[in-house]
Order: C-alpha cells, then structure tokens, then sequence
C-alpha cells in the first residue's frame, strides 16, 4: 500500500478520506502512515482535523473506518447492562460475537467525567482476538476497571432474534448485570 509521493496538508487528508471511503475493512494508523509516507503521529493528528469537520471516521481497535460504511446501521441495536471481572472480557465478546451480533463500544459512567463511551466494533472471533491482544500489548485497562466491573455494551445486528440470543447466552453465562449479580 506505500507509495512514494510525498503527501502534504488537504491533499493528504482527502486521500485519507478516499482510503476509509474505498476500503472495506479498518485501515490502522500504521498503514495509512505508509501509505502517505509521513508518519502514524501525522495521520493522528490528520484524522483529528477530519473529525473537527464533522467527517464521519471512526477509531476501532481495529483501525479507522468511515461511519457511513458500517453495514450495520439498517439493523438492529440494543443496550445490554453486563457485570464481570477484567479476565472475562474475551469470553464475554466472544459469547456476543458467536450470537451474531457486532459489539459497537463499550460505556461505563465516571463519578467525574460521566459517561465514558470507547468504541470496539467488533463482530467475530479474529476481531475479538485482535482487541484483546492489542489490550494486553498495551497494558491498557478496560473502561469497566473504572466501574467495578459495571458497564453497557451497544450491541448491532441483522435481527431482533440474535440479539435476543445474544442477552440470553449472557444471561446464561451470568454475565448480564440483573439486581442479584453483584453481591
């Protein structure tokens, strides 16, 4: 995906937009830094400057997407509270994604900030995979750390039924925060 032309201000940002727009899958920071030979802090700085006008580019765990290309939007959504320790976050994802459904982010709600919303946008196993590793590579911590282990995940799919399957295998797993899941 490297090329060698040197890429400079709007120029640069629109062939990120052309990039999201004709791309299927999440482009990371890294490639597109490759790709316009500048590097990852630029096109950071770059995707900041394309939010601000309002262009609809969304960060994932995977990379950026353009928003209007989620597939998913002429689904389905659902809010499901969930309750569970930090090492259960894999076979929580895990159990949605094998429902069917995309699990859109992640919101907690901060005794100062408020509402916390990170996006994880993933809808099978690789994707999970890939989100926990870059968890562990990072030493990141998961919002619902902030939470005691409380948090709703925005979940999407193509039919009501998956995402009743979804609440049911959570419930089932005893991940769905009900009034007797926490103490």
């Amino acid at each position: 995906m490297s090329s060698k032309k040197k890429w400079f201000g709007d120029e640069r940002r629109n062939e990120i937009m052309m990039l999201l727009k004709n791309h299927g899958d999440p482009l990371t920071g890294g490639q597109l830094a490759d790709h316009l030979n500048v590097s990852r802090q630029v096109i950071v700085q770059d995707i900041s400057l394309l939010k601000a006008k309002n262009i609809p580019i969304m960060a994932t765990s995977q990379g950026y997407i353009m928003t209007e290309q989620d597939p998913t939007n002429e689904g389905f959504t659902r809010t499901v509270a969930c309750y569970h320790q930090p090492a259960q976050t894999e076979e929580e994802l895990l159990i949605l994604v094998d429902q069917g459904v995309r699990v859109k982010d992640v919101k907690v709600e901060h005794p100062i900030y408020g509402d916390i919303t990170a996006s994880i946008m993933v809808s099978n196993r690789k994707e999970v995979y890939q989100f926990i590793r870059k968890v562990n590579q990072t030493k990141a911590s998961y919002l619902s750390e902030l939470t005691d282990g409380v948090h709703l995940h925005t979940l999407e799919a193509t039919s009501e039924h998956d995402l009743d399957d979804a609440v049911q295998a959570l419930h089932e797993a005893g991940f769905l925060l009900t009034d007797e899941t926490r103490h």
